[in-house]
This record gives structure tokens, C-alpha cells and sequence, in this order.
């Protein structure tokens, strides 16, 4: 596995090793003692899977109380991936990284507590599966909105995004609720 750098600090891309012939490919995606040793030390609680059509826009999602860290990769398509702090008096408030993440590209994207995680399906369909490193809480979640001017993400959409009807009402960063973290 390889890592990348990123703009965040605590954000981390890597690249899975995959190994293909011709009955398919295999890919590790997850083994405790690897991510341990590269600074992600937390216990995943929950995986997920979630399903997009082209333009489908996620997020910017975090919980208040019980934040998640999230490790995050495409099993078919693409998506372009973004993690956003919202961690105040951090050095790097409100700036994020965003970067494609497809099942071509093998990469995998660490987005931990203290940030908002939001995603566009830019393929005609992508499947994501993610773990989580807390049970996801409804009442605990909190949106910021996608296209806040703030924070100025450059989305690559093809066409008007669509949205859940949660995230079309998201606030701004400057009037979002924002979890206290300590240090």
C-alpha cells in the first residue's frame, strides 16, 4: 500500500495494493495492524454502502457528539471525495482536500473526527462502502451545505447536482453547529 500526501493534516490517501489476473482481482482494504502503524488507531465500529447515480452530491456530513472517522473507498465507478475541517482554532479551518477516488484507481481516503466528508458520483453509478469509527446517530448529525461560498469546493459536476432533501436545506460554515473537540 502506498500513501499520498494531502493538504489536511490527519487526512490520508493511500493507494490499495491490487493484484489482477485473469479471473478478476484481489485488493486487502482494510487490516488493523498496517493502519495502526500508519497513525489510525481508532476501532471501526460500523461499515456502510451507499449507491449514486451520476451527480448525486453527499454531504458535507458530521456528527455533533459522537464525530466519525471515516475510511472510504469506490468498489465500482468514481466519485470525487472531499473532507473539509471544521475543527475551530485548527490552523487549517475550513479548508479541504477533495480527490477522485474509483475502483480504476484503487485509492482510499482516511477522513478523521473533527472533519466534514461530502462526495460526488461523477461515473453513472458508484458503489462506496466505508467504515466508521462511530454508530451512526440521526439525531447527531449536521450538514454543511455543498456549495457554502466559504469553502469554494470545486465539485466536477456534468449537470445539476441532485440532493437529499436534508442536505438541499444544509447551512453555511459560518452558521453551522459545530462539534467542540478537545485537544
Amino acid at each position: 500500500m502506498k500513501t499520498h500526501p494531502t493538504t489536511l493534516p490527519g487526512v490520508q490517501l493511500f493507494e490499495l495494493d491490487s493484484f489482477g489476473d485473469a479471473r478478476g482481482r484481489f485488493m486487502e482494504t482494510f487490516r488493523r495492524d498496517r493502519y495502526r502503524e500508519l497513525g489510525i488507531d481508532l476501532e471501526f465500529v460500523q461499515d456502510n454502502f451507499s449507491a449514486s447515480a451520476r451527480d448525486v452530491v453527499r454531504g458535507l456530513h458530521y456528527q455533533l457528539q459522537f464525530p466519525q472517522g471515516k475510511l472510504f473507498h469506490v468498489v465500482q465507478g468514481a466519485v470525487f471525495d472531499v473532507a473539509v475541517d471544521i475543527r475551530r482554532g485548527s490552523p487549517t479551518f475550513a479548508q479541504w482536500f477533495g480527490t477522485e477516488l474509483s475502483a480504476d484507481n484503487h485509492h482510499q481516503l482516511w477522513i478523521p473526527p473533527g472533519f466534514a466528508h461530502g462526495f460526488v458520483a461523477t461515473s453513472e453509478s458508484a458503489m462506496v462502502c466505508y467504515k466508521v469509527t462511530a454508530n451512526y446517530a440521526p439525531a447527531d448529525e449536521r450538514a454543511i451545505a455543498w456549495n457554502d461560498p466559504q469553502l469554494a469546493i470545486r465539485w466536477p459536476l456534468a449537470g445539476e447536482p441532485t440532493l437529499s432533501g436534508r442536505d438541499s436545506k444544509a447551512l453555511r460554515l459560518a452558521d453551522a453547529e459545530l462539534p467542540q473537540f478537545r485537544s
